[in-house]
């Protein structure tokens, strides 16, 4: 996670390129929706550090492996239910979520076992050369392999595609949606860019995240208008507990209402306005630890990728509106701000107007 050669500021650097030329390619001529092309550049990243490689953007068996991977995480949504109530897992209908779900879960599997079967036919242990190869060189150094299986390997490389790639994605896709709504804030953020890169047509380094304070602002802004994880994930306190005059016996699933701290207008007056300056101080610099702000939750279970995050956030955002203006197309309606909530709070699909700068 360290900045410059050699770390994963250079695999998200090439994939910001990547998505740029992707962009540039097609042209601006007429309207597109680029969802998939970011999912395809957070999905990259996972797969530089997971299978020490990356995808095309027109590799078919890719791109429908990801849409697998966000179909799952919205059945996850629609199926918790069932957690709760397991005999629904029985009636017709009302378990197709779950079906579903496991239809989701088994593909995503079929793909890894194949990555982890190719990894274990070139392993040099000596030499890993990404995050499978050093799974298997510790499955091989386990005294207990029954508690390091395959199968666990299979799942700890799910969750890192599971947690890191819609959420990333999403992010960037609420922040293009408020971009095109908010043109005004976007001009802002370009005009802060070029005077800290000048006419670089190169992507952003992370040097340089420190000097463009209402770019950094507007990417918290993002985060905070529309928490991707509102509901944060379950907890449990390990001894009963009791908070604000509740009893909270020990093991009860607790879920945080992230949405609630965002949203909250005792700490951020007009909550659904869309204003950057929330997260500036009165010289214009980064309030870096602002109340009632939890994107990544908070406590000793805060979401493990935040750094890793927060890197693809403003190395691709930047990168974005660095080289291009959104817009909507002329006479277009605006879209909607409500979201799909499943485990994650999905923005809509909107077609923009992409236009090199």
């Amino acid at each position: 996670m360290r900045m410059g050669e050699g770390s994963m500021e250079e695999n998200i650097r090439y994939e910001a390129r990547q998505l740029c030329l992707k962009l540039s390619e097609q042209g601006d001529a007429q309207s597109r929706d680029i969802a998939d092309s970011l999912t395809v550049s957070v999905a990259n990243i996972i797969c530089s550090m997971v299978f020490g490689k990356r995808y095309d953007y027109d590799d078919v068996k890719f791109v429908e492996l990801t849409k697998i991977i966000n179909k799952q995480v919205a059945k996850y949504g629609s199926s918790q239910l069932m957690t709760v109530f397991s005999f629904l897992r029985f009636m017709p209908g009302v378990n197709s979520s779950n079906r579903i779900l496991v239809e989701c879960i088994d593909e995503v599997h079929a793909f890894l076992r194949q990555e982890i079967t190719k990894h274990r036919e070139t392993l040099d242990n000596e030499n890993p050369r990404d995050f499978i190869d050093l799974l298997l060189t510790e499955q091989q150094t386990q005294e207990h392999t029954d508690c390091f299986t395959e199968d666990n390997i299979v799942w700890i490389i799910q969750d890192l595609f599971v947690a890191g790639m819609g959420t990333t994605a999403n992010t960037l896709r609420w922040g293009l949606l408020y971009i095109v709504l908010c043109p005004e804030e976007q001009q802002k953020v370009q005009a802060e860019l070029d005077s800290v890169l000048g006419t670089d047509h190169d992507v952003p380094t992370l040097a340089h995240r420190s000097q463009p304070p209402y770019t950094e602002a507007t990417i918290m802004e993002i985060q905070r208008i529309r928490a991707i994880a509102p509901l944060s994930g379950p907890h449990a306190p390990n001894e009963d507990t009791t908070f604000r005059g509740y009893d909270i016996p020990a093991g009860t699933q607790v879920l945080p209402n992230l949405w609630s701290a965002h949203m909250d207008p005792e700490f951020w007056p007009d909550p659904e306005k869309f204003d950057p300056r929330r997260f500036l101080d009165s010289d214009g610099k980064v309030i870096t630890r602002p109340e009632s702000f939890m994107p990544f939750s908070t406590g000793r279970r805060v979401c493990l990728g935040e750094q890793l995050a927060k890197m693809e956030l403003f190395l691709l955002f930047s990168s974005l509106l660095k080289h291009f203006t959104l817009k909507l197309p002329e006479g277009a309606a605006p879209p909607s701000t409500d979201g799909c909530m499943g485990i994650t709070l999905v923005p809509p699909r909107v077609n923009m107007c992409i236009t090199k700068r």
